[in-house]
């Protein structure tokens, strides 16, 4: 008898290990190997990744090849950094923008996931621009983003310093090949909210998470040399202007997600989904710096459905198409024959990189 018994235990847990231990973990918190993720080449994209992971991650400092390449690739990476020294309103080398950095928008040099970095930057280019109509070089897309997100002028483009950060741009994108699917670029998508955006809640959520370093005035902190920011401008004369990617709501909304407050990263958001829709809405609300934008997106089946600014291929206004909510105006291109050039393929987010 004694026999038999402890038989039974033994099947028993043979069966309990074999048909539980099998099943895959699903506990909050459990990430999978990193082994089991698809590659950056993977068809399915970043969408078939885990929440809390990142496909892509920057090359090491320490791989910046020596001689005239690296120094250029360090004063390229300096250039994004540090722009306002060179390019600001006391830039020492023009006074051709704003004060804003660039890596005000592409976080840590252009190096973070979902911060707009650049993996994918060099190896777009030359592409044809929505936006543009036209073929665009690296250096065209420079060049909005001096003068769209800096507010300023485009320096020199055969000049020492857009080299460098062309050479800069390369070097971060070393392992991307044109056409290639990777990670946590640009930002975040957001599900669309069913309501519009609402400034007056996103101003609670300002005043909670962001006030303390952006100022009640949006007006943003100077680094203790006064050439530089070290929390930019969010709206006013000296942030970017109406014609920026970020005054796109569903970019502004992505990179908050993930990135607001300064510190955090994707894996800890700290804000909704609906606060970072709704803080958009407000910081996009305030005033700041308008560009004529009528030569933009001149095949209007292209243009993102948050273009803040008409004409438009529907019949949704202005309003709406900055604020929300969006699906109607999604389920209208849905709707709307391949033909007439507005359907949802044609008129979607259109995302890539969207500090200029």
């Amino acid at each position: 008898m004694v026999l038999l018994s402890l038989l039974f235990v033994c099947v028993g847990l043979i069966y309990i290990s074999t048909h539980f231990m099998s099943r895959p973990l699903t506990h909050k918190g459990f990430s999978p190997p990193i082994s089991t993720l698809p590659n950056s080449n993977s068809s399915a994209g970043f969408a078939a990744l885990p929440e809390k992971t990142a496909a892509w991650t920057a090359p090491q400092e320490s791989s910046i090849p020596p001689g005239a390449l690296g120094d250029s690739i360090r004063y390229g990476r300096e250039l994004i950094a540090n722009t306002a020294k060179y390019f600001g309103p006391q830039g020492k080398i023009a006074r051709i923008s704003n004060g804003m950095n660039c890596q005000n928008c592409h976080l840590n040099a252009g190096t973070k996931p979902f911060a707009n970095n650049y993996a994918i930057f060099f190896a777009n280019y030359p592409k044809k621009g929505a936006r543009s109509g036209k073929t665009d070089q690296v250096t065209d897309r420079i060049s909005d983003c001096f003068q769209r997100s800096l507010n300023g002028k485009m320096p020199d483009k055969t000049g020492k310093e857009v080299r460098s950060m062309v050479a800069y741009f390369k070097w971060v994108g070393q392992r991307v090949q044109k056409g290639e699917k990777v990670g946590g670029t640009a930002t975040a998508k957001l599900a669309h909210l069913d309501r519009p955006a609402d400034p007056a809640k996103g101003l609670l959520v300002y005043k909670e998470h962001c006030q303390s370093c952006h100022g009640a005035d949006g007006a943003g902190q100077k680094a203790k040399d006064q050439l530089t920011y070290l929390y930019p401008p969010l709206w006013g004369t000296n942030s970017y202007n109406d014609g920026a990617g970020m005054y796109r709501l569903s970019n502004f909304a992505g990179f908050v997600k993930n990135n607001m407050p300064y510190g955090i990263d994707h894996n800890n958001p700290v804000l909704e989904d609906e606060e970072a829709w709704d803080v958009a809405a407000y910081v996009n609300s305030r005033p700041r710096p308008h560009r004529a934008q009528e030569k933009d997106y001149p095949d209007l089946a292209k243009k993102p459905i948050d273009a803040p600014y008409g004409p438009y291929p529907d019949h949704f206004s202005e309003l709406q198409h900055k604020y929300g909510p969006f699906k109607p105006i999604v389920e209208f291109g849905k709707s709307t024959t391949a033909s007439m050039g507005i359907t949802r393929g044609r008129q979607g987010d259109h995302r890539g990189q969207t500090g200029g």
